[in-house]
């Protein structure tokens, strides 16, 4: 989609010039503003560019964002299992190589030993307590003629009940743990598989890759300070990957930047079109 537009992008633009109509600008909003931004990086003239509550990638989106709940996480991990998804992917990535890809190999080897190890508890909780039931009957048997007798095999017979649980608990601790552990390794992969959907994005739509507009000075910024479909934390600055363009934050998320600040919009960009006139 992203090459599609670009290309798209530069033949309209190719066109309008033609025609003698301009200045040029760009814009657009969301998804729509990193759309802008991917096709005035490929412009080679200076051109007004004005992103709306969109950033530098689109990694944070479908990973830290509201729309990462949509993502189907699961078939991520499985088609992250897949030799042949690797390579096809691998191939076309430049900055992942085949062993990010390796990272979560053992997560449906996990999830089997998950299966294993609670079948294992069932099985082991259920003999202790045939077992148990076992000793019960044994010290319950009557001896009427010797008491000595009694008296020894109710203590035999305790003793080895308490060993038997006491088996029994060590058994049950190592299952626990183990169950634990393997848990604790699903989730490991489920983190890997994240980080490589972040690695693939990034790849894609990272703004680091692609080249800087002709004149930053002509790019205002809006962005919403409160933005929780376009999560900024830990994500690289605008400001930093294009040095001289403006950033500007409304005090609001996402949804209610888009419905009761079109204002600001449309000031962005009739002061982004002004000061390309002063060029």
């Amino acid at each position: 989609m992203g090459g599609a537009l670009i290309l798209e992008s530069q033949i309209l633009m190719h066109w309008c010039e033609r025609q003698g109509l301009g200045p040029l600008g760009l814009t657009g909003i969301s998804m729509g503003g990193h759309m802008a931004s991917l096709a005035a990086s490929n412009w080679p003239k200076p051109i007004a560019l004005v992103p709306c509550l969109s950033w530098s990638t689109a990694s944070s989106v479908f990973t830290q964002g509201v729309l990462s709940r949509a993502i189907p996480w699961r078939l991520l991990e499985k088609q992250y299992e897949n030799d042949a998804y690797i390579q096809e992917i691998g191939a076309l990535l430049k900055s992942i190589g085949e062993d990010s890809f390796k990272l979560g190999q053992e997560f449906v080897s996990s999830v089997g030993e998950l299966q294993h190890l609670n079948t294992n508890l069932l099985a082991v909780k259920s003999n202790s307590l045939g077992q148990v039931s076992t000793s019960k009957i044994v010290t319950s048997q009557p001896t009427i003629d010797k008491s000595e007798m009694l008296q020894h095999g109710s203590k035999m017979s305790l003793s080895g009940s308490t060993r038997q649980l006491s088996d029994n608990e060590e058994e049950n601790h190592k299952v626990k743990t183990a169950l634990k552990k393997a848990r604790l390794k699903a989730q490991q992969r489920s983190q890997e598989a994240m980080v490589f959907m972040e690695g693939v994005m990034d790849e894609i739509t990272h703004l680091k890759n692609y080249t800087v507009p002709v004149d930053p000075n002509l790019v205002v910024v809006v962005a919403a300070k409160h933005d929780s479909y376009v999560p900024r934390d830990k994500i690289t600055d605008l400001a930093d990957l294009w040095p001289g363009c403006e950033v500007r934050y409304i005090d609001t998320g996402h949804i209610a930047a888009f419905l009761f600040n079109q204002s600001v919009f449309r000031k962005a960009i009739t002061d982004a079109f002004a000061r390309m006139g002063k060029t």
